[in-house]
């Protein structure tokens, strides 16, 4: 709770401070609120409906990307793990295609699957894939080799050496992948809304911004941080309650 107080001391004083200055009338401007009236304006936009349709409709687009993005890039991350002839065989592709910005892939999207779900989907999976192929593989390499040698001596079949052996050692590290690979699936959600999808938080901002709704905008922004900071949360105690007790959490953490 103290360590919540301290990190809403310096966000408070901001707020604070820019709605003394709007109450004294030394900030005037049009496309400037003010706390209050984008504090109640959050509200309004709970009580009418408008915030949960258009978060449920980001987090869909958000977490089935990041789903199908993150299983992808666990399978390849593992394959060029315990391949470096494959590795390499496919590392000019691979540093060829991931510099591609994620929304560069917008309009080709938009051809495939028009406007809806599956638009923002293939867009947050190619984006979310390549952390966790890049943290994957590094995490299958460093690998004890022992252990590898141990399931060789067992006669474990492939399936079973990545079940039994691979997934345990490297999951710890995959996690870390995942959750940033969450963040980046949430901010290309709304970027997609934003610039081509009709649906969601990123296209309310769009809304409110072209009817000069200063404090309905600042609201949407508002409520995008708090639900990627409530998501980041969640996979930090995730983290801690799975691998803590490994000593992973103070490493990473």
């Amino acid at each position: 709770m103290m360590r919540l107080f301290k990190g809403l001391m310096i966000p408070g004083c901001v707020l604070g401070l820019w709605q003394w200055l709007v109450m004294i009338q030394y900030v005037k401007s049009e496309s400037l609120s003010y706390p209050s009236a984008i504090a109640a304006a959050a509200i309004g936009v709970i009580q009418d409906g408008t915030l949960l349709v258009a978060a449920a409709q980001t987090f869909s687009g958000a977490f089935s990307g990041w789903l199908v993005g993150a299983t992808l890039g666990i399978v390849v991350g593992i394959a060029f793990g315990l391949s470096q002839t494959l590795s390499r065989l496919m590392k000019i592709t691979v540093e060829t295609v991931r510099p591609i910005p994620s929304v560069a892939l917008i309009p080709l999207a938009l051809l495939i699957y028009g406007y809806g779900v599956l638009l923002e989907t293939s867009v947050v999976a190619f984006s979310c894939f390549w952390p966790l192929l890049i943290v994957t593989e590094s995490a299958v390499r460093g690998i004890e080799p022992r252990l590898i040698e141990v399931s060789r001596m067992l006669n474990f079949n492939l399936f079973d050496r990545v079940i039994k052996i691979i997934l345990p050692a490297a999951l710890p590290r995959i996690f870390v992948g995942m959750r940033l690979a969450a963040a980046v699936a949430l901010v290309v959600s709304v970027t997609v809304e934003i610039t081509a999808n009709p649906m969601g938080l990123g296209y309310a901002l769009i809304v409110a911004q072209e009817s000069m709704r200063a404090d309905r905008m600042f609201a949407f922004i508002g409520w995008i941080g708090l639900i990627g900071w409530s998501l980041n949360t969640a996979l930090l105690n995730i983290q801690y309650r799975w691998f803590g007790k490994m000593g992973f959490w103070e490493e990473q953490v």
